[in-house]
């Protein structure tokens, strides 16, 4: 027998997906048309979630936020190509890690700190609210276990992992995003989950051997 109450939560998430789009695709249309405000909406709906993925990919939270603001110069530029019937989240993920590169490879440039050091100095540390203080020291141990973590892998399995595990997306989506094949992609990504967990364990060793 199926069980109504699954049955009714899986309604109402769907419910909720879809007054989503629809909510995005008529902010869409309004800027398109020149609302100002509208696009203002879709900065606010996105910009959390792009300067986190550009917080990941750069290890430095000022790299992240110039990163942002690139990348909602871009989607304005270009709104009007936007079909709202496609994928637009998936579109600001694509320019955001096209931006994170070009920001990367002008920061090796210039002779900016490398990610490791950008962690050495406290750069990458994640801003967080939590009212417990023990839940937030936890937190914050493990983001900054994480932004280490990030900082041994290679700029396609750093970009592969974070849209899949930290973003949460489906492997064939990451695939579409990064304009790669699913099988390298998911081989980027196993590769990169192997590197974290070692880490991770080495770290947490460490740590437990130095007290």
């Amino acid at each position: 027998m199926v069980d109504a109450s699954v049955m009714t939560n899986n309604l109402t998430a769907a419910d909720e997906i879809a007054d989503e789009k629809l909510l995005t695709n008529s902010l869409i249309l309004r800027a398109q048309q020149g609302d100002l405000q509208a696009f203002d909406q879709i900065i606010i709906k996105h910009q959390r979630r792009v300067i986190t993925l550009a917080w990941r990919m750069l290890g430095n939270k000022d790299d992240a936020r110039d990163a942002a603001q690139d990348v909602f110069i871009r989607v304005y530029k270009n709104l009007s190509k936007v079909d709202p019937d496609r994928d637009f989240s998936g579109w600001i993920y694509r320019i955001t890690i096209n931006v994170c590169r070009d920001l990367a490879r002008a920061r090796n440039r210039h002779s900016r700190l490398s990610l490791e050091e950008e962690i050495e100095a406290g750069n990458m540390t994640e801003p967080v609210s939590l009212d417990n203080t023990e839940s937030s020291a936890i937190y914050n141990q493990e983001q900054m276990i994480i932004a280490r973590a990030l900082a041994t892998l290679t700029e396609k399995e750093r970009a592969a992992i974070t849209l899949r595990d930290l973003e949460g997306l489906p492997g064939d989506e990451v695939a579409r995003i990064l304009g790669s094949s699913p099988t390298t992609v998911r081989s980027q990504i196993s590769s990169a989950r192997s590197k974290i967990k070692i880490f991770r364990e080495r770290w947490l060793k460490k740590g437990a051997s130095n007290k």
